[in-house]
This record gives structure tokens, sequence and C-alpha cells, in this order.
């Protein structure tokens, strides 16, 4: 089954993210955004017929949907969790595309938020694949995520030969982004090489501002059938590729710890929209560290495995370069609002791609990619979007 212009999105909203959200839960979060979507899009609260969300750490229940669509105030024709980790949002979209093609639904609100009362966090011994750690990766002191990705990061430049300082240069290009997004938690200095390397080293080889700063936020984006899509005040943005793919979370499983299923997720999604890799006007990559950019640009088919480190050394990655990245900062620079991380993707690609977003606005964008990361490197989703 094909999605291609199945459904588009017609509006988003986000919550500016913070460490200090004080009493605020994540309900009030997604209540907030749900207003603020459906009217960003030109709609009203009787057209939603569709929500998906995903349950927040602060708010667990078997039946958040139905209760927040309950607290909503919704008429719901399809309604579902979506649990994939920092792959979430992406992967909400395309399933609304799917209902909305199946004729279940019209209008599908995807939502993610989350509180951090403490504007970190962490994850707990159980949280990734519980089997795996107790075995293998507790009794050697690995703790998750961080010695996941520093783990790769260590395999990559022992196999390619990758760089601290190449790794080091997607912090500084995305930070020069953060600086032209108003709502970004970091956009008040640069970053140099330097900054980064001579920042704390928090798990070797990963310093200190290649680590994503978790906080508190949300954000949504509203997917409409593609007829009534029109009817929206903004350009629609249509979904005309989807992949999705993922077998281990807990990278004692893989086989290969320098590839990941962004490889099958990019393959399907770039052959459901008839495009490549090349035609791209932008990636808007999950960030939660840097190696994690360098492999999913290398796993897209941007460059090949192993050259990450010179591709991103060598091209500017800032909205106004020759392959802009993460053209709000990513979530090194905006901030990983908590379960909501992977949205803020989505919302800046369908941004660009709308033509809403300001003094860092790409020319005249038609296509981009938008993408998902959950556990470590472990689910995948990648995007394309359009807006011819």
């Amino acid at each position: 089954m094909s999605l291609r212009n199945a459904a588009a999105i017609t509006g988003y909203a986000e919550f500016p993210p913070t460490r200090q959200p004080g009493a605020l839960r994540s309900l009030e979060i997604m209540t907030k955004l749900a207003r603020d979507t459906v009217a960003d899009a030109g709609f009203e609260k009787k057209d939603i017929d569709g929500l998906l969300t995903c349950t927040p750490l602060d708010s667990y229940s078997i039946y958040w949907p139905t209760v927040v669509g309950e607290h909503l105030d919704l008429d719901l024709k399809y309604f579902d969790t979506v649990e994939l980790g920092g792959a979430t949002s992406a992967g909400m979209v395309w399933r609304a595309a799917a209902a909305i093609h199946a004729g279940l639904c019209s209008n599908v609100l995807c939502i993610t938020a989350g509180v951090n009362a403490s504007g970190g966090g962490s994850l707990n011994a159980g949280d990734l694949s519980p089997a795996f750690r107790t075995e293998f990766d507790t009794p050697y002191g690995i703790s998750q995520p961080n010695a996941g990705y520093a783990m790769i990061a260590r395999r990559h430049m022992h196999e390619f030969g990758t760089t601290s300082a190449q790794m080091a240069k997607v912090a500084v290009d995305q930070r020069y982004n953060a600086l032209h997004t108003p709502n970004a938690m970091f956009n008040k200095s640069a970053l140099t090489i330097d900054d980064v390397l001579n920042s704390p080293m928090v798990f070797d080889p990963l310093h200190l501002y290649e680590i994503v700063s978790r906080c508190s936020g949300g954000a949504a984006v509203l997917v409409t059938r593609n007829d009534i899509a029109k009817r929206s005040k903004n350009t629609p943005v249509s979904l005309i590729g989807a992949g999705e793919a993922g077998t281990h979370l807990s990278i004692s499983a893989r086989p290969n710890i320098t590839e990941s299923w962004v490889r099958q997720s990019a393959k399907t999604a770039f052959e459901m929209a008839g495009v490549a890799p090349k035609q791209m006007d932008f990636v808007q990559v999950y960030d939660c560290y840097t190696i994690t950019v360098l492999v999913s640009l290398e796993d897209m088919g941007f460059c090949a495995k192993g050259h990450g480190g010179p591709f991103v050394a060598e091209r500017d990655l800032r909205f106004s370069g020759d392959f802009p990245c993460n053209t709000n900062g990513g979530q090194l620079s905006f901030g990983q609002p908590s379960t909501a991380g992977g949205m803020i993707h989505v919302v800046e690609a369908a941004r660009q791609l709308m033509g809403r977003a300001g003094a860092r606005q790409i020319k005249s964008p038609t296509l981009g990619v938008a993408h998902g990361n959950g556990g470590v490197m472990g689910d995948q989703v990648t995007l394309i979007l359009s807006n011819q």
C-alpha cells in the first residue's frame, strides 16, 4: 500500500522548551497544543475525528488516548497511542495518513508532550530492553542511552577514521541555526569546534555539547485528508513517502553497531515517494547525539557508509548552506522536550515547506526529510514531505 499523497500536514504548534516547568503537567501542554494546532490549520474542533498521542512519563495511563480525547471533548473515529521513543512523532504522521487512507477518519491530531520535573531526567535500568540489560549491559556498567551512543561513536572512529572535530561540526552548525530560532533553549551564543571539544567529556568520546539537553515541552501537527487539506489556511505539506524499520532495542543484540535500520526505513520512504536523497532541499534528522546524525545521513544514502565524518565537515549544514540540516537547531540546540523530541523535526519540516520559517527560511524548498530515531539507534521512521 502506498501512502503517497493520501494526507498532508495542515497545521502545527510548539510549546516552548523549558527546564523549569513548575507545576505544569503534560495534559495541560497537550490541551494548549491541540487548540493552537487546530487554529493554526484553520479548522475547528468539530473537524477533528482522529487522535494519536504518546504516553507522557508524568501521566501514565493505559487509556491515555481516551483520557486526552475526553479532556479535549473530541468525537473520535480513530485514536491510539504510539510508543517508539524518539521515532514516535514521525511514526504518528504515517499512521495518521494510513488511517485516513483507509477511510477511518479525515483529520488526525498528533500530539506529543512531556514534563521532566528536574529539567533533566534519565532512563532507569528497566527502560531499555530489560532482559538484555540485566544479562549483558548492566553487569559491565553500561548505562543507557549515553554509553550506547558513545560505543557507536568510538566504533565509528575506529572503523572509519571519524574524528571528534568532524562530529563537533554538527553541533556548531546547528547552534548557528538555533541563533535564528526564537524558541530554542540555546540561542544566545554561537559555538566553535574548539568550544565543543573543550566542553566536559561526558561519555568518551562524546562531549557535553554533543549530547542532547532534555527539558519539558511539546509539539503537535494536524494530518488531514488531501482534498480537505486544500481548505487549510496554510500550504498543505503532503506525505509522499514513509518507511519504518527496527528489530533489536539493546545494542547488545546488534550485529554491527555502526549500521542502523535507517537504511531500511529510508529505502522504503524514498521508493514510495519516487525521489532520491540528492533531490532533498533539507534534512530534519533526529540528533540526540552528534554521532546519530552521521550514522543516519550515511544510512539514508546522502553519503557512503563511513563517510559521514568528512561529509558533515565539508558541507555547510546551516539553513543558509548547501546542505540545510536541522534548521531550527535540532535537539542539540533547540532542546529535547521529553517525548516530543522527534516532533520538533516534523514541525520544522512542515514550517520550512509552508514557507513560515522567518529568518531561517530556506529559499523555495519543495522536498524534505523528517526522521525519528528510538532507543539507541533502534526504531527508525523516515518521512518524505513535499509542498507540491
